[in-house]
C-alpha cells in the first residue's frame, strides 16, 4: 500500500493576524482577542492573541482579567466572527484547489490528504509550499504546515514549526522526531494525563513508547494503550472528508481599491474560470451563481441568479457574474474584493436533458482539454482570451 501523505495546516494567531492585516497600526503590538477586560475586572477568556502578546505569557483560554494584568497596555478587541469566517472560507477555497480530501478542524485549521495529488507539484514539500504562498498572496496571512504519514505527527509538526513554518517528517524519521519531544506534545495528553505520566517517570514521548503496555493499561486503562500506539507513531485515523460539497467559490482581494473596470472584468473572468475548473474536477454542475463584491468602505453585497439547468461552463458562469456586477456597479465605486460562487448542485425537480447536445459535448471536451494542460503545466500555461465587449 502507498504510504499516506497527510498535511496539517494551521493559521498563525488567526484572529489577531486578521486584525493586524486590516489595521496596519496594530502590527508589532500585543493584540488580544476575547472578552472586554474592563480594566482587569472583566469576565470571559482570551480567544487568541498575537505573538507579541504571547511574549507576556498570554495564551488562548486564559481568563481575560489575568491577560490584562500581564499586559495592560495591550490592544484588547472583541473580534468579528463574521469577518473571520469570510477569511476562513477564502483559505479553505485555496486548500480545495490542492485536494478535495480535506477535513476542516476549525475555522483556521485543517487536515489534507495529498497522497493522490502532490504529484502535480512534484513533491509533498513543494505542494505545501505552494499552499503557503497562495495563502500569503491572496489572503495576506501566514500559515504553518506539517507533513507526515499520519495525522497525529502532521499536527505536532505544524505546531513545532510555528510561526510561518513548513516541516516534513518522512516515514523513516517519525520516531526520531517524536521520541525526544516532551510528553505534553502528544495528541491527547492533557494536564491531568501529563501529571499521571510524570508520576510514572515518563517525561518524553520516547519514554512512553518504551514503557510496558500492560503497566500503562493498569494505570490509565484503554487510554494507556492508545497513547502507547501514538508514541510509536501509529495513528490509524483517516482524514475525514464530508463528501457533500455544498458550493464552490473563489475570491480575490485587490492590493489597492480598484476602479479600473477592465482590471475588474479580468479578475472576474479569472475567478469564473477557476470555479468552472473546480466544478469539473469534482464532476459537479450547479444552478445558482452568486457574485460577492466588497467596496472600499468595506460594505459587502451579494447578488445571485439561478439558471434553468445545471452548468459548469466558464462562459455561462462569467456572463452571469458580469451581468450581476454591471447591474450593481456605479462609476463612483471602488472595488476591494470580488468573489464568484456556484451552488445548488442537486434539485429533485430538475431533470437533465434526455437528448444529446453535440455543441455542449464539444464545449465539454474543450474545457477538459484546457483543464489537462493546466494540471500538467500550471495555471499560467494557457489563458482565455476575453471579448472586450462581452
Amino acid at each position: 500500500m502507498k504510504t499516506k501523505v497527510i498535511a496539517h495546516m494551521d493559521m498563525d494567531a488567526f484572529f489577531a493576524a486578521v486584525e493586524q492585516r486590516d489595521d496596519p497600526s496594530l502590527k508589532g503590538k500585543p493584540v488580544i482577542i476575547g472578552a472586554d477586560p474592563k480594566g482587569g475586572t472583566g469576565r470571559g477568556v482570551v480567544s487568541t492573541c498575537s505573538y507579541e502578546a504571547r511574549k507576556y505569557g498570554i495564551h488562548s483560554a486564559m481568563p481575560i482579567s489575568i491577560a490584562y494584568r500581564k499586559c495592560p497596555h495591550g490592544v484588547f478587541l472583541r473580534g468579528s466572527g463574521r469577518k473571520y469566517r469570510e477569511v476562513s472560507d477564502h483559505i479553505f477555497d485555496i486548500l480545495y484547489d490542492f485536494t478535495p480530501d480535506m477535513e476542516p478542524v476549525s475555522v483556521d485549521e485543517a487536515f489534507l490528504d495529498i497522497t493522490g495529488s502532490y504529484h502535480f507539484y512534484q513533491t509533498p514539500y513543494k505542494t505545501c509550499q505552494a499552499i503557503k504562498d497562495r495563502i500569503k498572496k491572496e489572503v495576506g496571512l501566514t500559515a504553518s504546515i506539517g507533513i507526515a504519514p499520519v495525522k497525529m505527527v502532521a499536527k505536532i509538526a505544524s505546531d513545532y514549526c510555528k510561526p510561518d513554518g513548513l516541516l516534513e517528517i518522512l516515514p523513516d524519521k517519525v520516531l526520531d522526531f517524536l521520541w525526544p519531544l516532551p510528553i505534553e506534545r502528544l495528541w491527547g495528553v492533557g494536564h491531568q494525563t501529563q501529571k499521571a505520566l510524570n508520576a510514572m517517570g515518563i517525561r518524553t514521548i520516547g519514554e512512553l513508547a518504551k514503557y510496558p503496555v500492560a503497566e500503562l493499561d493498569a494505570r490509565l486503562g484503554v487510554h494507556g494503550q492508545h497513547l502507547s500506539s501514538l508514541a510509536n507513531g501509529i495513528d490509524e485515523r483517516e482524514v475525514y472528508v464530508d463528501e457533500e460539497i455544498k458550493s464552490v467559490s473563489h475570491e480575490h482581494t485587490f492590493e489597492t481599491d480598484e476602479a479600473d473596470l477592465e482590471h475588474v472584468y479580468r479578475i472576474l473572468s479569472h475567478l469564473s474560470e477557476k470555479v468552472s475548473r473546480r466544478l469539473r474536477k469534482y464532476e459537479l454542475k450547479g444552478k445558482t451563481v452568486t457574485l460577492k463584491v466588497r467596496l472600499s468602505n468595506f460594505k459587502t453585497v451579494t447578488r445571485a441568479c439561478t439558471f434553468d439547468e445545471r452548468i459548469n461552463f466558464f462562459d455561462n458562469i462569467y456572463k452571469q457574474a458580469k451581468d450581476l456586477f454591471d447591474a450593481f456597479y456605479q462609476p463612483s465605486m471602488k472595488i476591494r474584493l470580488l468573489g464568484v460562487r456556484m451552488s445548488n448542485f442537486t434539485d429533485p425537480y430538475v431533470q437533465e436533458s434526455l437528448f444529446r447536445d453535440p455543441i455542449a459535448e464539444k464545449r465539454e471536451k474543450v474545457h477538459k482539454a484546457v483543464d489537462l494542460i493546466k494540471d500538467k503545466f500550471g495555471e499560467g500555461a494557457i489563458y482565455r482570451a476575453r471579448n472586450r465587449n462581452a
